[in-house]
């Protein structure tokens, strides 16, 4: 296999968003991914779990884990492998007998992974959630909309994957490195609130200075600015500006069309009467049209895509930004890149159990057909 983490063997144990989207990202960059899903319950299986590309260059295992022997095999199939990720509410693998001592116990150098919204500890770990929430919870959610008006959702990407995933790898990469210093595995908890609060620190950074405002919308990077915005076009397309540098933002008004005199850049005490102004010249031609007065240039202004159009525009097909996915259908490529160990797709998205056998024979197991006969396993 291609990427970095070549030879590095993760087991996952199936579940929902931020967990599968980082056990993705390890399997983009080399390393062998085995998804563990529930024998008899369905998941995995039809239509949605064959286009769901964070399943993709992984292999299933469907095991009854409510067995003994289910069990076992996990625990055998832990004792081949470097890392495990999990992302059920706190004790949920301990009451299955594969928590991080039983784990552990039979691989001293693993890595155990736990990905949660809350965290292992604290007063709301064993309470649902979800993103919103979480971000909500961190400060993260205030700070991001327009003035006069209500927080803005950002997808679920700030929370369940930037916040989440992103900390889960780094937490689980920087634990590998440690391993093989110190011989030892250890568990990484890995909490949405803990990463999202996190990223805020450069907004923290710019409060603790004076430069940020608690009132949404009126600093420089919430749309507080004219300079850092999305404006709409004749057609009803949009433009982003993001023109923070003096030069950049000359740039800006040269090609918008608007003298230097009539929008000096930090005369703050006009910013509503200059978003106006650029408001009525972006209106004046369609966004495609402005893509053309503004693309190439250091003006830092782009068209907004949509998912369609992001996946046709020739800057991305040029750097093969998009590659096709199941039925043609684009997926992001992996990432980042490298120069010498580039990870690669390797597989369409996984149904559940569809490679038991395989796995298991290509593990060493001698007892396959056993365990299939009685159930432990199921091969789909």
């Amino acid at each position: 296999m291609a990427g970095p983490l070549s030879g590095v063997r993760v087991i996952e144990l199936a579940g929902i968003g931020p967990g599968p989207f980082a056990a993705m990202l390890l399997a983009d960059l080399g390393a062998e991914v085995i998804r563990i899903d529930r024998a008899g319950k369905g998941g995995g299986g039809g239509p949605v779990a064959e286009k769901d590309m964070t399943n993709r260059s992984k292999r299933s295992v469907a095991v009854d884990l409510k067995s003994e022997a289910g069990r076992e095999v996990v625990l055998r199939l832990i004792e081949r492998s470097d890392v495990l990720l999990e992302g059920f509410r706190p004790g949920v693998t301990e009451r299955l007998g594969l928590g991080p001592d039983d784990c552990l116990a039979r691989n001293g150098r693993l890595v155990y992974g736990r990905m949660t919204g809350w965290g292992q500890e604290g007063p709301l770990s064993h309470t649902a959630g979800h993103d919103i929430g979480y971000i909500a919870i961190t400060g993260a959610l205030h700070a991001i909309g327009r003035a006069g008006g209500p927080p803005q959702v950002p997808l679920n990407l700030l929370g369940d994957f930037a916040g989440g995933s992103m900390y889960l790898v780094v937490g689980v990469l920087a634990a590998l490195l440690e391993s093989k210093v110190s011989g030892r595995g250890q568990v990484v908890d890995a909490a949405i609130v803990d990463g999202t609060a996190h990223l805020t620190t450069f907004i923290h950074a710019f409060k603790a200075s004076g430069l940020w405002s608690e009132n949404r919308g009126t600093n420089m990077l919430d749309t507080g600015a004219p300079f850092y915005d999305v404006y709409e076009t004749a057609d009803g397309g949009h433009m982003a500006v993001g023109a923070i540098e003096p030069q950049f933002y000359a740039e800006f008004l040269k090609r918008l069309g608007v003298a230097p005199e009539e929008a000096p850049q930090y005369d703050m005490a006009n910013w509503a009467g200059q978003k106006e102004l650029f408001g009525a010249k972006f209106k004046e031609k369609t966004r495609d049209e402005w893509a053309e007065i503004f693309v190439p240039s250091d003006a830092c202004v782009e068209p907004v895509l949509n998912l369609t159009e992001a996946a046709e525009h020739p800057w991305n097909t040029a750097r093969e930004v998009f590659v096709p996915g199941v039925e043609g259908v684009p997926q992001p490529a992996p990432a980042p890149r490298f120069s010498r160990t580039q990870g690669t797709i390797t597989g369409p998205p996984s149904v559940a159990g569809a490679h038991t056998r395989e796995v298991l024979t290509d593990l060493g197991f001698k007892d396959v057909d056993d365990l299939l006969a009685t159930g432990a396993v199921v091969q789909r």
